[in-house]
């Protein structure tokens, strides 16, 4: 189950379609990775949110595109909870000159990538998890996120 939660109005203003679009990528994300039936908490929150998220659990006073949280081992098969900073991404999309709505389809499935185990701590983790990424969001219709060195999320 995947409950995404708006509650910045700003994602929606910009993006009726936030929702949807999240849905989409989070879906794609856990059926490529053989996860399907695991759920994932999303919340699509404004910078504030993040930052203060970022600050207490990462002792980084600043807000960030995408946190993700992965939660222990569960019988509910909760994987963990994602959250974006609406201001950061619009401001990324902006300077990238990415479609926000592209640009939150691949931070969510960054963020669940996460939740799954991935991560890009070093160079191979961050080239087999950027791998994933190109292969999920072409699946749905995005271009790759890192072409022309737009950098990592």
């Amino acid at each position: 189950m995947i409950d995404i939660e708006i509650e910045d109005p700003a994602w929606t203003q910009a993006l009726p379609e936030a929702r949807a679009l999240a849905m989409a990528a989070a879906e794609a994300a856990l059926l490529n990775e053989g996860a399907v039936g695991e759920g994932v908490a999303m919340l699509l929150t404004d910078d504030e949110a993040v930052r203060e998220l970022n600050a207490r659990f990462r002792q980084q006073d600043k807000p960030t595109n995408v946190l993700s949280f992965p939660a222990p081992p569960n019988p509910e098969r909760h994987l963990g909870d994602v959250a974006l900073a609406y201001g950061v991404c619009a401001r990324e999309a902006g300077e990238q000159g990415k479609d926000l709505g592209r640009h939150l389809q691949h931070l969510v499935v960054h963020g669940v990538l996460h939740l799954l185990g991935y991560d890009h701590m070093s160079e191979d983790e961050a080239e087999a998890m950027e791998s994933l990424e190109r292969v999920v969001l072409a699946g749905l219709g995005v271009p790759d996120p890192y072409a022309a060195g737009e950098g990592r999320a």
